[in-house]
């Protein structure tokens, strides 16, 4: 039988103890600081809320549900429009035509079916393509505010003029955000706005971005139908980390943060509920259908009709996970930007909204 040498063993011991630290930094290098902070959330939730684990990964497997097939749906619209060519004629489409282009995408955006995380991706095939950054500020505010979709729901809810003022809201809030855009781009240092860009290795040797004619076929070409393919999975797993960290942390919230909770802080009808309803909807996240009928229990509490249009815009425009995947996606200023804008705006429907009701 043989037998090992106790100093060899405690020698291969030690080497192996000092090897740990190196192998660890080896595989944390291949992870991103985002999967990082998602591992770090994950152990956090076990370690200290072990009893209401189960309910926060349940809210965020469900929020993640709702939201994947718009984000699918959004990636592959970009990508399609990078793999046939469309964004070189939308970005030449819109020289010159800065002004008119603010008003149809903010008018578009109301009638497109994408949530505020799922509008992501188009927002950067835009900003990619060259679109000027006031066109699509007047998109990404207006389209996660208010949809087809959505007016339906809202007008069988809260009743056909509260629908109309969610909407009139979404393509108002589009419209000053891009023509403030417009005036100030340059005050505030917007011009060049995004931060990330999808990178496909060999795209700069044949960008059809770039291309004279569009290709709508674009699966019949073999580099286009690569550059759609890396395109869509390059933004999907970049968009999918951020939503899932977000919905980590907003499953966390609104464990703690109850509606009910909400119903008695908004229920009062006093004079400050638009801030706190603005405050409230830009920090607790809630799903654009799901907060409709929490709204309408908070309007039979007391709560004004302002006050529950503003947390629905501000919910919409400024939620937790859109805002992480926003921070992501453009640089710091364009991001603060966007947030004021929405938050500006959110306050602007619930007084102009209240006024209308007064004046009436």
């Amino acid at each position: 039988m043989t037998t090992i040498d106790p100093e060899l063993r405690r020698s291969e011991g030690a080497v192996l103890k000092s090897q740990i630290p190196r192998l660890l930094q080896r595989s944390f290098a291949k992870l991103d600081g985002v999967t990082i902070a998602i591992l770090v959330v994950l152990t956090a939730i076990a370690a200290f809320i072990p009893a209401h684990a189960g309910e926060v990964l349940g809210k965020a497997k469900s929020a993640l549900q709702v939201n994947v097939p718009f984000l699918a749906l959004a990636v592959c619209i970009a990508a399609a429009a990078k793999a046939t060519g469309t964004e070189g004629l939308i970005a030449r489409a819109a020289i010159g035509r800065e002004g008119r282009m603010v008003f149809m995408f903010a008018v578009f955006g109301a009638l497109t079916p994408f949530c505020s995380c799922g509008v992501i991706p188009i927002i950067a095939s835009l900003l990619v393509a060259g679109i000027p950054l006031a066109p699509v500020m007047a998109f990404w505010m207006s389209s996660p505010l208010m949809d087809p979709n959505q007016f339906i729901i809202t007008a069988g809810e809260l009743g056909l003029q509260f629908a109309v003022a969610r909407a009139t809201a979404a393509i108002g809030m589009g419209l000053l955000s891009g023509y403030a855009t417009m005036a100030l781009i340059k005050t505030f240092g917007l011009s060049d706005p995004l931060r990330f860009k999808v990178r496909i290795i060999g795209e700069n040797k044949y960008d059809p971005a770039i291309a004279k004619t569009p290709k709508w076929r674009f699966w019949e070409d073999g580099e286009r139908s690569r550059i759609f393919l890396m395109h869509a999975a390059k933004s999907f797993w970049f968009l999918i980390r951020w939503l899932t960290l977000a919905f980590l942390l907003e499953g966390i919230m609104i464990t703690f943060i109850p509606p009910t909770a909400i119903a008695s802080w908004l229920g009062s009808g006093g004079a400050g509920d638009i801030p706190l309803a603005v405050a409230l909807g830009s920090v607790i996240y809630m799903n654009a259908f799901a907060a409709i009928p929490l709204v309408s229990g908070l309007l039979k509490l007391g709560m004004s009709q302002g006050a529950g249009l503003a947390f629905l815009v501000a919910g919409s425009a400024t939620s937790i996970p859109a805002s992480m995947a926003v921070y992501a996606l453009v640089t710091r200023k364009v991001f603060l930007w966007h947030l004021g804008m929405a938050i500006i705006g959110a306050l602007l429907s619930g007084y102009a909204y209240s006024a209308f009701l007064m004046m009436r």
